[in-house]
């Protein structure tokens, strides 16, 4: 889908079909019309994620997720004019209509601009043993460990150069100096690598006070035994439209009681639900981080991420949760590394 004609959609369109016209696309949302194709509204894949967290049924009518007083153009407006828009609000894409409200096109912020790469920082946490894997990881690491034809961590770094990233940290502790020499300082695949040496286990946040220079940018930290293939740019939008400190990316659990389960109120029978589905959001191992929140992290201690997160809650720091609704596979286990290498010949991973 290159026009805007194809992310037309009505209000009772539901929200799962909105969201492959969505994925379809190039434009980062969907445009709700009547029969006039007057605007009524729009969605973009973070609209979806918070209904997803509202418990809001993907089956359900795209009306009920859609901002319903975007951002619009006139037909006569100047670019200049759209583009400082567009710049002021942060968007990527402004629907344009004519003076009876009806839509007549799109402007993107690509097409005004000259795409640069991004500058926001991604840090791997590479340090861990991987002792659940062994004997595959005795003598390699586990990011080395090879899913279809190249190691975890370098599918890893390809995935987010994809999406523009270019400036990775590292953080190393076993068997570092076989990670080092793999990547190098990154020039192979024209980015930069640096890399946070642990002399000690520091959890899967305390690396970061290993960072000597301030990041200007967002900071993407994720841990460097996922497979996935999460939109990294939504992540950071969702983050700033938030105005979170910090937002961790969550995957929907689920789980199934084996048993009837017992409703009472003292020695009362309420009722008995058999074999109900428990469902929860689990932490799914990426986060967006502002530059301020690297200076809540202590200096060389273990230290994991949700404890930071704990602290930032309770100093009532804006906090946020973005969905994974993409492929991801946190590989942990024997059977988590051969269904990765499954997924892959699958054409999935």
């Amino acid at each position: 889908m290159k026009t805007w004609k194809d992310i037309l959609i009505s209000p009772s369109t539901t929200i799962l079909n909105s969201l492959q016209i969505i994925d379809r696309g190039t434009m980062q949302l969907a445009l709700v019309v009547d029969e006039y194709y007057r605007l009524l509204g729009t969605v973009t894949d973070g609209d979806i994620r918070r209904g997803i967290l509202k418990g809001i049924s993907l089956d359900s009518p795209v009306e009920l997720v859609m901002k319903t007083n975007p951002t619009t153009a006139n037909i006569n407006d100047t670019k200049e004019s759209v583009l400082a828009i567009m710049k002021l609000k942060r968007l990527h894409q402004i629907p344009v209509l004519d003076e009876g409200g009806s839509i007549t096109g799109m402007e993107l912020l690509e097409n005004l601009i000259k795409k640069d790469r991004k500058e926001n920082w991604v840090v791997l946490m590479a340090g861990g043993l991987g002792s659940r894997l062994s004997p595959l990881t005795d003598d390699c690491p586990k990011p080395l460990l090879k899913v279809g034809s190249q190691p975890i961590l370098e599918t890893i770094i390809e995935n987010f150069i994809e999406h523009g990233f270019y400036k990775f940290y590292i953080s190393v502790n076993y068997r570092a100096d076989m990670i080092v020499d793999y990547f190098g300082d990154g020039s192979q695949w024209g980015i930069q690598i640096k890399y946070l040496h642990e002399d000690k286990r520091l959890g899967t946040a305390g690396a970061l006070s290993l960072i000597e220079e301030k990041p200007r940018e967002s900071i993407i930290v994720m841990n460097g035994d996922i497979l996935t293939k999460v939109n990294f740019e939504r992540l950071l939008d969702f983050h700033k439209e938030n105005n979170s400190k910090a937002t961790m990316c969550v995957r929907e659990y689920e789980f199934q009681v084996p048993y009837g389960v017992i409703k009472v109120d003292h020695h009362k029978l309420l009722s008995i639900e058999e074999k109900p589905v428990q469902r929860f959001f689990v932490n799914g191992g990426i986060y967006a981080l502002e530059p301020e929140v690297l200076e809540r992290v202590p200096i060389g201690t273990f230290y994991d991420m949700p404890t930071l997160f704990e602290k930032l809650i309770e100093q009532n720091e804006e906090t946020s949760v973005f969905p994974i609704r993409e492929y991801w596979l946190d590989i942990g286990r024997k059977d988590d590394f051969q269904r990765a290498n499954n997924d892959f010949k699958e054409g999935l991973g």
